[in-house]
């Protein structure tokens, strides 16, 4: 089904209410999705965490692996999510924060009506009879600015990494039932030249709050094994 975003408003949202849970149908067909920095520490103690690279901009976007190929959620089983943590950008979901046409200075809160968490028989309201906006909704879209906030602070992380040229196109290898499968099209981070830093740029990275988010990316790739793991069986 396609998305159906619209502006989120008291008048035409009045009854919408939002049920808790996972926007199924969305979740299960994504094998890559962005993370912040600010998460990286939860994401790696489950999934391997990669860069991607933008071919048109040449910006690097760290993003969480859950498939071996487009279209796959390996962490979905039975339209139910197998890990302990969700990524913001799963969680965030039915709502959208995007630029207002009519003054790009300012942000406007959506919602993508299409999304089977959305109806008006069950879940959190976000208007009350009032009109106005629930505690729900602005925790809701706290957490919506929240997230723009951390993705700008991870992009100036990521084009720190580009710049020092600690960032490395890969090829990961995975064997699974006894069948070579490679992912490529990544970029990690390079541990060795990582080590070889100065003194001064080493410290500059840790001044920078750097060294947590760069220290859980190299942990996050024994993750991998469990990609593989996990791909067996299913197949």
């Amino acid at each position: 089904m396609a998305d159906n975003i619209q502006p989120l408003r008291s008048k035409e949202h009045a009854k919408t209410k939002i049920k808790n849970g996972l926007n199924v149908e969305f979740t299960k067909l994504q094998h890559l999705v962005p993370v912040v920095a600010h998460e990286f520490s939860r994401v790696a103690n489950e999934y391997p965490l990669v860069f991607i690279k933008n071919g048109e901009s040449g910006e690097f976007q760290p993003v969480v692996v859950f498939g071996l190929e487009p279209g796959e959620n390996l962490f979905m089983k039975d339209d139910k999510w197998q890990g302990a943590y969700i990524p913001h950008a799963l969680t965030r979901y039915p709502f959208v924060l995007s630029t207002n046409p009519n003054d790009e200075t300012k942000l406007l809160v959506g919602i993508n009506e299409s999304s089977d968490l959305v109806n008006e028989d069950e879940g959190h309201a976000l208007f009350d009879e009032k009109g106005e906006e629930t505690d729900y909704l602005k925790r809701r879209k706290e957490s919506l600015i929240n997230f723009i906030e951390f993705s700008q602070v991870t992009a100036g992380f990521s084009k720190y990494l580009a710049e020092k040229e600690l960032l490395i196109a890969q090829t990961l290898t995975l064997e699974i039932k006894g069948e070579k499968r490679d992912i490529n099209g990544i970029h990690l981070i390079d541990e060795k030249k990582l080590n070889e830093l100065s003194d001064e740029d080493f410290l500059d990275i840790r001044k920078r709050g750097f060294l947590g988010p760069i220290y859980s990316f190299l942990t996050s790739l024994h993750q991998i094994n469990r990609l593989a793991k996990l791909k067996s069986e299913q197949m």
